[in-house]
């Protein structure tokens, strides 16, 4: 999914100097975006409160919205680098291209998993016959600098492992909760997993305590460690966890994200991850000649346009509050 804010506001982000070292309980509002003419979504991540939970430096909430009748998603061609997209669906479906030549339907309960790594074009759209609701989550993973110019790929997974406790079902998304492996592949240690409650369960989540976590709520009426959460809202927890308390007052649906801090400096700008203001604007460039990040074949409409660059330079910093 492309950050279609004409904006592009800079995101300084990474470096372990602003990582909670300790539990917290620090509940994130989400800033409002529309994507094309008929999406809207609610942006966790980057927040003004935190810029990343581990690897995890880009989250969006959207629906359930009831798209009878309506296009749905519909988001043109656009590229990416020095990141991992992570497709997540609770309702609908997602038709994903992009410039590998992949061509893929993505459904509720499947990982789409998108490696930009050097460079990467895609577009998503709700497929002309779709589901009358949509509703899910768009992420996204910084690249550590070993592994950010690995070769573009897109994978698609629909047998994911799962953990489970009386009224809990833990899908494990990507990296590892419990033993339970996704078969996504990572670059750097987290977890990202969707957590299915029924009503009246109450249940603790095992996790690492070297890990940050955070929890984004999808649905339904839940309490994580005693602080209620509501749909489009997300929970940063901090570090030195051993486990995660849950009740669910009713039928309910909530991400957990977490990993290891990200020890490196980035610079997050429109759709790009880099370590330098000349990278970002390199970027930049190769997308509006046409070069480097290929070409999505089959996509209805014409690519985005990559927003102006800021008027200073651009500076990797640490993380910051």
């Amino acid at each position: 999914m492309s950050n279609l804010d004409p904006r592009a506001m800079l995101s300084v982000c990474g470096g372990r100097g602003f990582v909670v070292a300790e539990p917290v309980r620090e509940l994130l509002s989400p800033r409002r975006v529309k994507l094309g003419e008929s999406t809207e979504v609610r942006r966790l991540l980057p927040n003004l409160g935190r810029r990343m939970i581990g690897a995890w430096a880009f989250v969006d909430h959207y629906g359930p919205d009831d798209i009878a009748g309506e296009p749905g998603m519909q988001v043109p061609p656009h590229p990416h680098m020095g990141l991992q997209t992570v497709s997540w669906l609770h309702a609908g479906e997602v038709l994903h291209r992009d410039s590998t030549g992949s061509l893929q339907t993505v459904r509720p309960g499947e990982l789409g998993l998108m490696t930009s790594g050097r460079a990467i074009s895609h577009s998503e759209e709700s497929p002309a016959s779709h589901a009358r609701f949509l509703h899910g989550a768009q992420l996204w993973v910084a690249l550590p600098e070993a592994h950010r110019t690995v070769e573009p790929h897109f994978q698609h997974h629909t047998d994911l492992p799962a953990v489970t406790a009386p009224g809990l079902t833990a899908t494990v998304v990507l990296g590892e909760l419990d033993g339970a492996l996704s078969p996504g592949t990572t670059y750097s240690p987290l977890v990202g997993a969707d957590l299915s409650l029924s009503a009246g369960t109450e249940c603790a989540l095992p996790l690492v305590p070297d890990f940050e976590y955070a929890v984004l709520a999808m649905s339904g009426e839940a309490t994580v460690d005693g602080v209620p959460v509501q749909p489009g809202s997300m929970l940063y927890l901090g570090c030195g966890r051993t486990e995660l308390p849950l009740r669910a007052a009713s039928d309910a649906g909530l991400m957990l994200l977490g990993g290891e801090p990200f020890a490196e400096e980035i610079v997050m700008w429109w759709n790009f991850i880099g370590r330098s203001n000349d990278e970002i604007k390199q970027a930049r460039s190769d997308w509006m000649e046409g070069t480097r990040f290929g070409e999505v074949k089959g996509y209805d409409g014409p690519p985005l346009a990559a927003p102006e660059l800021p008027p200073v330079p651009m500076k990797p910093r640490g993380r910051v509050r």
